[in-house]
């Protein structure tokens, strides 16, 4: 396995750049779309809660490939679109599904007098959320929050479908190369380890870290 590595090192390289690519740039996406259609959920406007309802139901209900797949294969027709970019935006759509959900979860879970409190000191309603709600409302989602992103980063294995020169793209790719099912695959099991498990720890450590200072 150590000759396979070292002789297609740059390969395995390569994906890995590409999978932290796509998943950093996911995350931030993610993370960005997911506060904003959980706000829309709890502003005080039907038609917003409306909106964001069915985003977050359809896109949590339908599979990831189906997503990446219709940029891939349906956008191409109209715009050129690469296979990193046809799963990373696929991606970032359906993980901010999830965020939406985990972020409105935690706005819910902080009292209303903070949002009141804020209001009669004559903050506006997005002012309230932006500097009193939001902050809160982060601070009591971060384990699940980390288990979006760690979700995110296995996910991101998608791109190998589409071309996304990925890892599994670069593993799949050096398989067919080799006749080696097992190697490959294995080593790009340890990078997807590298990535998920100083997370994985990271996210514990901050959770408990947050609850002591509570």
């Amino acid at each position: 396995m150590l000759s396979l590595f070292q002789t297609h090192a740059h390969d395995f390289l390569t994906g890995f750049g590409w999978t932290i690519a796509s998943s950093v740039l996911a995350l931030i996406g993610s993370l960005i779309l997911g506060t904003v259609f959980a706000l829309m959920e709890v502003v005080p406007n039907k038609a917003a809660n409306i909106i964001g309802r069915i985003y977050i139901e359809v896109l949590r209900n339908i599979p990831l490939l189906v997503i990446t797949m219709f940029f891939y294969v349906v956008i191409a027709n109209v715009v050129k679109i690469s296979g990193f970019a046809a799963g990373t935006l696929g991606l970032t759509l359906y993980t901010s599904a999830f965020i939406a959900e985990t972020v409105r979860a935690g706005i819910n879970a902080v009292p209303n007098g903070q949002l009141e409190g804020a209001l009669s000191n004559g903050l506006s309603w997005w002012q309230g959320m932006r500097y009193v709600v939001l902050p809160q409302a982060f601070k009591l989602v971060i384990p699940p929050l980390g288990n979006q992103f760690i979700n995110l980063i296995k996910n991101s294995s998608v791109l190998a479908f589409v071309a996304g020169m990925d890892l599994m793209y670069q593993a799949n790719m050096i398989s067919q190369e080799t006749f080696d099912t097992f190697g490959p695959f294995i080593i790009v099991a340890i990078f997807y380890l590298i990535l998920t498990m100083p997370m994985s720890y990271y996210m514990r450590y901050l959770e408990n870290k947050l609850n002591k200072e509570g």
